[in-house]
């Protein structure tokens, strides 16, 4: 027997958002926090050799370090993707939502890498130079910034649960 449409796709049913809505934010999240330790990977690490993921021993232990690390980006940008591509499959993708969870996560990461691996457990600097004051401001002002967006989208954008209203979001 075959499913009706409107029993198949319930998309613009404001129940499928409410269910849906976390796993939305969820899913830009982890996409996110891969992509940007990714980009932090390929391009901090490997092109312009500034530092290594874990830089107090050797280079050979560093490097290795940065293998665990683009392991780790990579499972975390699979696992967004494989959520992304569910809620697109259940037709219950709120893009806005979405980008609003990646850029949470990509802030989050990048903020957390600023302070608590940078400064906190000094595992490694962004560069070692004598001025890196200036490189830590523009790096943890920048993850502030993508928080800041994310929030706001994800706030725009919370379920009609959490605001009482119904509200369709065709895209």
């Amino acid at each position: 027997m075959q499913k009706s449409r409107s029993n198949s796709n319930p998309y613009p049913n404001s129940t499928n958002h409410d269910l849906y809505s976390k796993r939305n934010v969820w899913s830009g999240v982890l996409f996110g926090i891969g992509a940007v330790a990714f980009m932090d990977e390929a391009v901090f690490h490997q092109l312009l050799h500034w530092h290594h993921f874990y830089d107090k021993s050797t280079t050979n232990v560093g490097l290795i370090s940065d293998g665990l690390f683009h392991a780790f980006s990579w499972f975390a940008t699979i696992g967004g993707l494989f959520m992304y591509a569910d809620l697109r499959r259940r037709s219950a993708l709120y893009r806005a939502r979405w980008w609003g969870g990646l850029l949470l996560g990509a802030g989050s990461f990048q903020l957390y890498d600023g302070l608590i691996q940078h400064k906190l457990m000094r595992i490694h600097q962004i560069r070692y130079v004598d001025n890196v004051i200036l490189y830590d401001m523009i790096w943890n002002i920048l993850a502030a910034c993508l928080i800041l967006i994310g929030l706001i989208l994800v706030y725009r954008t919370r379920s009609s649960q959490e605001t009482g209203k119904v509200y369709s979001n065709v895209h």
